[in-house]
């Protein structure tokens, strides 16, 4: 991604941190409510990019459903019921490629079991934004650049009973949008954040059921932590702090084949933004979104000033479906909604994932209903890793 920017440090920030928002928000545009634009935006949106293919082909849907290596970005407390005693996943996306050819996103994800009860593991996510020239106000060069993000994430799950589980993770975040710059009396710097998700899982089966039907709920509540900030300004910004709920339901048919249906509701705990009155300019309609972080998580529940509508509109959601052939071979589909008013992303996708020996890989597609929309042509890709497979084929040749 080439781009030249005559203007100052502070420019550049607030084009990056656009760029970055339209990742998740789509293009568009803020403008007065009564039922037009009014969407929330957040510093290091990457983190809340679906780094799956697996969730990725099912809507965005991930906090109830069965638990894998990618588990971690869901709902870290499904790994206490993993089966198997350690495994890796490997994902890759490039992003926007139907607008850019160079951003894109990559997540490595594993786990271990320490005993029965509990499972701790980590991740780290990446994601690069490309190349971006620098000129000063005149024209003339001034370098260039290779904005990038990064996460690292490590966690303990442990169950609670047969059927419950709770995981806490902890989340170290750097931003480097424009290097270590000054200009226009405005230095910038890389941004640096610290997180916490707290998460849990229930899970049981139907005793009256003539199909064997599980059934799981999960809730998470991720990326609590500090604002972050790019400038030397004194206000920093919020980070995308988020209420996860869901539920998935699986229906064993017979020895062969199963089908499974999920359903997630996301919720930024972020404040909305106020804005100024169409009738009278020197009136502020809404709460003052400048505020402390645990402040803002609980005023994101009541501070929409469209009031209780809004609020329902800050809703996300994410419907699921996934079929599996012998747990050999799935096909996968779901539909993305987000409201108008609040960046208008609607999406179906479609995808599948193949099992064998000590790999496993998924794919997923994202078709948007808009046209000309940044996620247009989406694709992901994901590797998982069955290390204990992996071991007894190991052993087993060794033996020979």
């Amino acid at each position: 991604m080439l781009i030249n920017k005559k203007n100052s440090i502070g420019f550049i920030v607030l084009f990056t941190f656009t760029l970055c928002n339209s990742i998740v928000h789509g293009q568009v545009t803020k403008n007065q409510l009564a039922g037009q634009q009014n969407v929330i935006t957040t510093a290091v949106p990457f983190l809340t990019i679906t780094p799956d293919s697996r969730s990725g082909a099912m809507g965005d849907a991930g906090v109830a459903i069965s638990p894998d290596a990618n588990s971690i970005h869901w709902n870290a407390s499904k790994l206490a019921f993993v089966e198997k005693p350690i495994g890796f996943g490997i994902s890759y996306a490039p992003w926007l490629r139907h607008i850019v050819p160079d951003v894109q996103l990559s997540y490595l994800s594993g786990f271990s079991r320490i005993n029965q009860n509990s499972t701790v593991g980590g991740s780290f996510r990446y994601f690069s934004l490309g190349n971006i020239n620098f000129t000063d106000i005149t024209g003339n060069p001034m370098g260039s650049f290779e904005p990038n993000e990064f996460a690292i994430d490590g966690f303990y799950a442990t169950k609670l009973s047969d059927k419950m589980s709770l995981a806490v993770t902890l989340r170290f975040i750097y931003s480097n949008l424009v290097g270590t710059r000054t200009g226009s009396g405005t230095s910038a710097s890389p941004g640096i954040a610290g997180s916490g998700d707290v998460s849990w899982y229930y899970k049981d089966k139907l005793k009256k059921s003539k199909t064997p039907t599980e059934y799981a709920f999960g809730v998470a509540i991720t990326n609590l932590g500090s604002k972050i900030t790019y400038t030397n300004a004194q206000e920093a910004d919020f980070i995308p702090m988020n209420l996860r709920l869901g539920t998935a339901w699986t229906f064993n048919i017979d020895e062969f084949n199963s089908f499974m249906a999920t359903c997630d509701f996301n919720k930024l705990l972020v404040p909305t933004p106020n804005y100024r009155s169409p009738t009278n300019p020197d009136s502020i309609i809404g709460r003052d979104p400048r505020v402390p972080v645990l402040q803002g998580a609980f005023q994101s529940f009541f501070d929409a000033p469209g009031g209780f509508k809004e609020e329902l509109n800050e809703i996300t959601i994410s419907l699921g479906a996934e079929y599996w052939y012998a747990k050999t071979f799935a096909l996968r589909m779901g539909y993305f909604h987000e409201a108008n008013t609040k960046g208008q992303r609607k999406y179906i996708s479609f995808g599948m994932g193949l099992r064998y020996n000590v790999i496993g890989i998924d794919a997923a597609y994202l078709a948007p209903f808009q046209r000309s929309h940044p996620l247009q042509n989406q694709l992901r890709f994901s590797l998982l890793l069955d290390m204990e497979a992996f071991s007894k084929g190991a052993n087993a040749k060794t033996s020979k």
